[in-house]
């Protein structure tokens, strides 16, 4: 807990559009969010702190900013010289009432069907020598937006849907960006024109996956014959025959990399492919991921594609862990504020993880965390009340086994 709180307090100072209100506020909450039993709500925070209920009402309210200390502490936690990736997705939050704002049909991968809810779009940083995301920003998703296009018109014309809402959220996120962050991925939901597009235009590279049945066109690259329009194409992708396709090489699990340079007629430009194939008893199973960067490595664009998958890591350990879903607001500020303080106090448990060990990628346990959190409060708490001598007690061998009382095994 004191890393933690070293931390908080070394971001704070650092980002100065905080008045000293604020961050004393913003020390509290993050760090009784890990000493919490039970719901991360108004309710609870206050039990656990000397701040009461109508004071994190009233600071939810108003919002908390928490998008610069997120870009602080991504670029602290930074190895020297690792490659990091922009990751984007959505997580669909049960709420109930009729009077939250954002209400509406949403996707729930938990169900695999659409559910009354909220939608999250979060975009985060995925280093990939860590192997570890940490969050960025989350938006909530606007109500009675269309899923996709409407039917009947091109995907090139400008419509208000969720796309482009997501677009202009990745758009405001990129001020916050790293440098050197080259690449977005995302999954096969955005593998759409009007995504890939965009995120060409904010001078990015999109990675994605596409349907094993795409629309692809091997592009031709023979001699010119006679007069007329110049041959672009050399037949349809068979995305069952990998046999016009280069190899790279074998993966482990005998799945066999193969890559090519081909033209997409529903994202309406030449892209790189990864073709991932795998045999076994017989059968076949395939995936194709793609990127915009026709000169991306294809076992880089595998790996960053594998990486997306932290960003599922960040919205399970925030469930369970620093109670993403157990909003009790209504008012779009404070839904906003409770969302990016969970997903802020994930990151910065997370930091302060990493100062503890060295290994290579980052091996955590929230879980054990919280604990030991909680623990070391308790105890502090009890040096407080029976006005005994600290120092003693936390010198004692047998204060640390107090401490890991109750802590998964490391």
């Amino acid at each position: 807990m004191d890393s933690l709180k070293r931390i908080i307090t070394g971001l704070l100072e650092t980002v100065s559009n905080f008045h000293k209100p604020q961050r004393q506020f913003l020390l509290t909450l993050l760090t009784t969010i890990f000493v919490v039993c039970g719901k991360v709500n108004y309710t609870n925070l206050s039990r656990y702190s000397h701040l009461s209920e109508r004071t994190y009402r009233r600071h939810f309210q108003k919002g908390l900013g928490l998008e610069g200390i997120n870009q602080v502490l991504v670029g602290q936690v930074r190895p020297s010289q690792s490659c990091q990736i922009a990751v984007v997705d959505c997580t669909f939050i049960e709420k109930s009432g009729r009077h939250t704002h954002g209400l509406d049909w949403f996707y729930n991968g938990k169900t695999q069907r659409a559910e009354r809810g909220l939608e999250w779009s979060v975009v985060a940083i995925v280093d990939l020598e860590q192997n570890t995301g940490y969050t960025l920003s989350a938006q909530q998703t606007e109500p009675q937006l269309a899923a996709q296009t409407p039917p009947g018109t091109t995907d090139g014309e400008s419509h208000g849907n969720r796309l482009d809402f997501y677009l202009g959220h990745l758009a405001y996120c990129q001020t916050y960006f790293p440098t050197g962050v080259r690449y977005v991925a995302a999954d096969g939901f955005y593998s759409k024109y009007k995504w890939v597009e965009g995120v060409v235009q904010l001078g990015l590279h999109s990675i994605g996956k596409l349907r094993r049945d795409a629309n692809l066109k091997f592009l031709y690259e023979g001699p010119l014959k006679g007069r007329g329009r110049p041959r672009r194409y050399d037949g349809k992708v068979d995305l069952t025959d990998p046999s016009r396709f280069e190899f790279v090489e074998t993966l482990d699990g005998d799945v066999q990399l193969y890559t090519a340079v081909v033209w997409s007629v529903s994202l309406k430009r030449r892209i790189r492919l990864a073709y991932l194939l795998k045999e076994q008893n017989g059968k076949r199973s395939s995936v194709v991921l793609f990127s915009t960067d026709l000169e991306i490595d294809p076992l880089y664009l595998y790996q960053c594609y594998t990486a997306r998958f932290q960003i599922e890591f960040i919205f399970r350990d925030a469930r369970q862990f620093t109670g993403l879903a157990d909003c009790q607001a209504r008012s779009p500020e404070a839904l906003d504020s409770h969302v990016n303080a969970s997903l802020t106090a994930l990151n910065l448990a997370k930091a302060a993880l990493q100062q503890q060990q060295t290994t290579e990628p980052l091996s955590f346990s929230i879980a054990s965390y919280k604990r030991l959190a909680l623990n070391e409060h308790l105890l502090e708490l009890f040096i407080s009340l029976f006005d005994l001598e600290p120092t003693r007690i936390k010198s004692h061998p047998r204060y640390q086994n107090l401490l890991a009382y109750g802590a998964i095994a490391s």
